[in-house]
C-alpha cells in the first residue's frame, strides 16, 4: 500500500514530491516530467515569471534555477534577463533527477475509490493502492476551445497547448486567436518560423507590460514585488491566499476572471509588432472550412486563413480531468465546475487533494504560476506527513504559513 501518490511531474508535483521524501513519507510520483513545457509550449519561447520565481520549490530551499545557472554559466537576473523554456525546461528535470529520482514515467488512466483509499490504473498496466491522492496536473487537462470552431477538422484548428515545434507552419498563413501572453509567444515564434500570422482578439488593444527598471524605497512599499508581478493586490495574491476562499463565490469568480488579465512581459512588444498583423475589436461570428482553408466570419471582416491557432486559456472544469472515476467525481464539491478545497488543499473527498490551477476557486491567481508551489509543497507535505497511519512517515514538524 502505497501511503501518497502525486498524480502529475510539473512544478508542483515535483516540489510536493520533494517535500515529501525528505519527511520520509512513504510516495509514488506517476507523470511524463515537465510534459507540459517541454511537449507543450512553443521551443524558444521566453518565461513570463522572473528568474526569482521560475523555481522548482524543494525543502532547505536547495535546487534552485540560480543555483542551476550559476553552476553552468548561464546568464541570470532575478528580473532583468528572461528565462528562455529550454533552460527551464533542463533545470527543472536535472531537480527531478537528484530530489525526486523515483519518478514513475507512467500515466494515471483512471482513479477511483477502493475503502478508505484509493485505486489508481496506470498506462503499463499496473494498479496502485493508495492512502492519499495528490492531483497536480497543472493544465494539461484544461485547454479552453471556442465552440465557433467546433465543426472544423484537426488539420485546420489547434489549440496552444497542442504545439511545441512551430515549424510545420513555415510558409503558411496562421490566425492566433487570444490577446494573452500565450498568443504573443505564440504569434511571434510562428513568425520567426516562415508563417505569416494575424492575430485575432476581442479586446482593442493587446498589452505589454513595463520594461523593469530601478526603484526607490518608496517605490518598493508603495508597490511591493512579489513571484506574480508588481503592485499591493499582487503581493498580497503571494503572501496571503489563504484568505482568498473567504470572498463570496461570485466576486472570487470575477477575480480569476479579470486580475492578472491578459499581459505580455515588455520584452515581446518590439517583435510582435513588426511581425504580426492584428485584427482587434473582433470576435469569430462563424468559420467554415472554403477549398481546403478557414474563412473566419469576424462580424463585418472576413479573413480566409490556412489554419486557425487558438490561445484561449485554460479552465479548471472538474469534468475535464477523465481520469476521475463518475462516483469521484460527482462527489467532490465543486463551485463553477472548480474543485472546492480546505486550508490544506484537501478537496470534501477525505484523502483527496487538488494543488495548482485546480485550487485557484479557492485560493486565488496563484496557483495560475509555478511560484504558488513555494507555498503549497510544504503546506500539503506538512498535513501529508502529520496524518496517522501514513506507512514509512517520519512525524515532522515544519513552519507552514
Amino acid at each position: 500500500m502505497t501511503s501518497v501518490a502525486v498524480i502529475g511531474a510539473g512544478p508542483y508535483g515535483l516540489s510536493i514530491a520533494a517535500y515529501l521524501r525528505d519527511y520520509g513519507v512513504n510516495t509514488r510520483v506517476f507523470g511524463i516530467p515537465l510534459d507540459t513545457w517541454r511537449s507543450h509550449m512553443p521551443a524558444g519561447m521566453l518565461l513570463k515569471s522572473d528568474g526569482f520565481a521560475s523555481n522548482v520549490y524543494g525543502p532547505k530551499a536547495v535546487g534552485t534555477l540560480v543555483e542551476y545557472c550559476q553552476e553552468r554559466s548561464i546568464p541570470y537576473h532575478e528580473t532583468d534577463i528572461p528565462v528562455p523554456l529550454e533552460v527551464f525546461s533542463d533545470y527543472a528535470v536535472d531537480f527531478q533527477r537528484r530530489f525526486v529520482p523515483d519518478l514513475e514515467e507512467v500515466l494515471v488512466t483512471s482513479l477511483s475509490r477502493n475503502g478508505n483509499g484509493f485505486r489508481l490504473k496506470l498506462t503499463d498496466g499496473q494498479e496502485v493502492l493508495a492512502d492519499r491522492v495528490v492531483c497536480a496536473v497543472g493544465i494539461s487537462h484544461f485547454a479552453v476551445r471556442p465552440t465557433e470552431l467546433a465543426g472544423l477538422r484537426p488539420e485546420l484548428v489547434s489549440h496552444a497547448y497542442d504545439h511545441h515545434d512551430l515549424s510545420q507552419f513555415a510558409g503558411k498563413h496562421v490566425t492566433v486567436i487570444g490577446a494573452g501572453s500565450s498568443a504573443v509567444d505564440t504569434a511571434v515564434l510562428l513568425s520567426d518560423n516562415g508563417a505569416t500570422v494575424s492575430l485575432v482578439a476581442r479586446s482593442n488593444v493587446v498589452k505589454f507590460g513595463g520594461k523593469p527598471e530601478p526603484r526607490g524605497l518608496w517605490e518598493k512599499l508603495r508597490s511591493p514585488s512579489s513571484g506574480v508581478g508588481p503592485g499591493l493586490r499582487n503581493w498580497l495574491c503571494e503572501a496571503m491566499p489563504s484568505l482568498f476562499r473567504f470572498l463570496p463565490g461570485e466576486f472570487r469568480l470575477r477575480l480569476i476572471k479579470t486580475h492578472l488579465g491578459p499581459k505580455s512581459p515588455w520584452h515581446m512588444k518590439a517583435r510582435f509588432d513588426a511581425n504580426v498583423q492584428t485584427h482587434l475589436g473582433r470576435s469569430i461570428v462563424a468559420a467554415r472550412e472554403v477549398d481546403g482553408r478557414v474563412e473566419l466570419n469576424l462580424g463585418g471582416e472576413t479573413l480566409t486563413t490556412d489554419h486557425v491557432l487558438t490561445a484561449t486559456g485554460y479552465y479548471p472544469d472538474l469534468a475535464r480531468l477523465e481520469f476521475l472515476d463518475d462516483g469521484l467525481r460527482r462527489a467532490v464539491r465543486s463551485h463553477a465546475r472548480m474543485p472546492m478545497v480546505s486550508k490544506w488543499f484537501e478537496s470534501s473527498v477525505r484523502g483527496l487533494y487538488f494543488v495548482g490551477p485546480a485550487a485557484v476557486n479557492t485560493f486565488g491567481p496563484l496557483m495560475r504560476f509555478m511560484v504558488g508551489a513555494e507555498y503549497v509543497a510544504p503546506r500539503v507535505a506538512h498535513h501529508l506527513a502529520d496524518r496517522p497511519g501514513l506507512v514509512g512517515s517520519r512525524r515532522r514538524r515544519w513552519l507552514v504559513r
